[in-house]
């Protein structure tokens, strides 16, 4: 969520940048600051009511001052409603509202997306390339028909040494994130509607989730949803805290199954496991003071990249443009690895910076020495790594002419 005072002091400013990421048609800020002005005037209406009914309640009553009291009364109580009232109505255009794109974010959408790193050379066997899909079935790695029979079309099983490969994925992760002073934390894999709110997936992207509820607007107070990715979790850990100081930057990364709709995600080219509606990833999260938001920024993109890279796989490292990236994100690197036979790039890893936009939303704040004040916190996020994409570029690109497949040292577990 954006700071309404910001959105007044820099008006100017705060349009520019966000038309790098929506239409003007779809922009008005003069709305918002009118909301606004309303609630300062019903603010200072109700304060003014409130003094004089303050200062009759120190003299002795008689009929007329008991009939005015009364009278007061009735107006503030009008007023809350109408505070209310305004309030939510703010806190909705606010809220619907995208975040600031940070300064080298180019506008525009995937066109504009520009590859800032190559890490190795796209593999070119000279042999005839078995796609991931029929060797994962030919190695008994993954049983597409029964997960579809289990659970319906976006769904598989890994199997045997599938389920290992994947296992040893997640081990060789958790193992990196813990010897880089990262906290492993297992969360709950459902949220309540604050949580999804407070990681920006509320109103906008109710429709990408799962929900318990029947109910398509989920206004029951017992709805739960399954989260899309760990992020949505760890960013709630400290939701209506104020953090200690001396604690940030405080680093954590959770494991967890992620589960999304995907709706009309499915494009030409996409099989196997490489979109689904649920898939294994590990994430990265930072909670800092603003000053160091974005040296944790460089810190997560390097530490999905040394991932990649410890798997021998050929990847590439895209700064999305503004209108490609997460609403919530003031800027968003990709990590995607190379699958041959679709002749393309996949996304393993998302690094995002969300500076206080998220915090703002689950009023995370920390109390700054230097002014006295508490002051929102920055939080960033990484995939570290999502694992769906990564068996499908390992069994390609480390694909051997007699149709096995050489599996990383990183992960070499496996073969016992």
């Amino acid at each position: 969520m954006l700071d309404i005072k910001l959105i007044r002091d820099k008006k100017e400013e705060v349009e520019k940048a966000l038309l790098k990421r929506i239409a003007k048609s779809a922009l008005d800020l003069d709305k918002v600051i009118k909301l606004d002005d309303t609630r300062r005037d019903v603010i200072i209406k109700l304060e003014a009511l409130k003094a004089e009914r303050n200062k009759n309640s120190k003299i002795k009553p008689t009929s007329e001052i008991i009939e005015q009291m009364k009278k007061i009364g009735e107006e503030i109580k009008e007023l809350e409603i109408s505070l209310k009232t305004t309030e939510d109505q703010l806190k909705e255009q606010l809220s619907e509202l995208p975040n600031i794109p940070a300064d080298d974010v180019l506008s525009g959408g995937k066109e504009n997306n520009k590859v800032i790193k190559t890490f190795g050379q796209k593999p070119k066997p000279d042999f005839k390339l078995i796609d991931h899909v029929e060797l994962a079935t030919r190695l008994n790695l993954i049983d597409y028909e029964r997960g579809v029979k289990i659970a319906g079309s976006g769904f598989w099983c890994y199997k045997g040494k599938g389920a290992l490969l994947e296992w040893a994925l997640l081990n060789y992760f958790k193992d990196f994130h813990i010897a880089n002073g990262y906290t492993f934390i297992l969360p709950p894999f459902l949220l309540n509607k604050d949580s999804a709110y407070a990681s920006g997936h509320l109103p906008k992207f109710r429709d990408d989730l799962f929900w318990t509820s029947r109910s398509s607007e989920n206004k029951q107070g017992d709805s739960l949803c399954l989260n899309a990715t760990s992020e949505m979790m760890i960013n709630n850990l400290h939701r209506n805290e104020v953090i200690d100081e001396a604690q940030l930057p405080l680093k954590y990364f959770a494991y967890s199954p992620c589960f999304r709709k995907e709706p009309g995600g499915y494009g030409a080219g996409e099989k196997g496991t490489t979109r689904g509606h649920q898939f294994n990833k590990i994430e990265m999260f930072q909670f800092t003071r603003p000053e160091y938001s974005w040296n944790g920024f460089e810190e997560l993109v390097r530490n999905a990249e040394k991932l990649v890279e410890g798997l021998g796989l050929h990847y590439q490292t895209v700064q999305l443009a503004a209108q490609d990236a997460s609403a919530s994100m003031s800027k968003t690197c990709d990590i995607e690895v190379w699958i041959p036979s679709m002749d393309m790039y996949k996304e393993v890893s998302s690094a995002s910076n969300a500076i206080d936009y998220q915090a703002r939303r689950a009023d995370i704040k920390f109390r700054n020495p230097e002014t006295g004040k508490n002051e929102f916190v920055h939080t960033l996020n990484a995939s570290g790594l999502a694992t769906s994409r990564l068996l499908p570029a390992i069994l390609e690109q480390f694909q051997q002419e007699d149709g096995s497949v050489k599996i990383p040292e990183a992960i070499e577990e496996i073969k016992s």
